[in-house]
């Protein structure tokens, strides 16, 4: 498996091998839809509180008394059948679950699947070693303007880097259509959100160990 690799000025250096082990893998859309699903599931807050006959303010007496008034007999008017009364089986946050389990194999190879396929679409890009002394928006933005030909709007791209390249994420950091994240937290909703994955040469060395 290769891909291109471009110097800081955005000019093609030529090819670099990538492991079959992550960027061969072919595409699986179940997999990657139930890992999808399940990361979502995650950042769900369930905010629906409803009160229950005991919770709800007031009704501490009854309403009238049991005969003679013609009325229907009621001991409450925090009744589930009075206005403003408690709701029956109503959602409770601290009952609601929305976490879907998924295993760490999974994600990982879910992560694989769509790093091939955005291999095999042309959409991965590697920039090669650099070594800024200081950070340089400048820079990054024409090396994305040259690599993806886009004058009037460039596409989203994840741009993912080492830990250790702080200059490099510091350049990166406030270009709009540009996302940068650290090696160890990719994970497969920026890959799918963004239309471009760039690696830095040495974050790619981190991504297989």
């Amino acid at each position: 498996m290769k891909a291109p690799i471009y110097n800081l000025e955005g000019k093609l250096k030529g090819d670099i091998e990538l492991s079959s082990e992550i960027f061969g893998k072919e595409f699986n859309n179940d997999l990657v839809y139930q890992v999808y699903k399940s990361l979502l599931s995650v950042g769900r807050k369930p905010l629906a509180y409803t009160k229950n006959r005991r919770e709800v303010r007031g009704g501490g007496r009854k309403p009238w008394v049991q005969k003679g008034t013609g009325r229907a007999r009621h001991g409450s008017i925090r009744s589930p059948l009075w206005k403003g009364g408690g709701v029956t089986f109503g959602p409770k946050t601290k009952d609601n679950n929305l976490k879907r389990k998924i295993n760490k194999k999974t994600k990982q190879e879910a992560i694989q699947i769509v790093l091939s396929q955005k291999l095999r679409e042309g959409e991965l890009k590697i920039i090669e070693k650099t070594k800024l002394e200081k950070p340089k928006t400048s820079l990054i933005d024409n090396f994305c303007k040259n690599v993806f030909g886009q004058k009037k709007k460039i596409p989203s791209i994840l741009f993912v880097v080492d830990s250790k390249e702080k200059e490099l994420f510091r350049s990166a950091k406030n270009l709009p259509y540009l996302k940068v994240i650290n090696s160890e937290n990719i994970n497969l909703i920026d890959l799918l959100n963004h239309k471009y994955v760039l690696f830095s040469e040495k974050a790619l060395s981190a991504l297989k160990k």
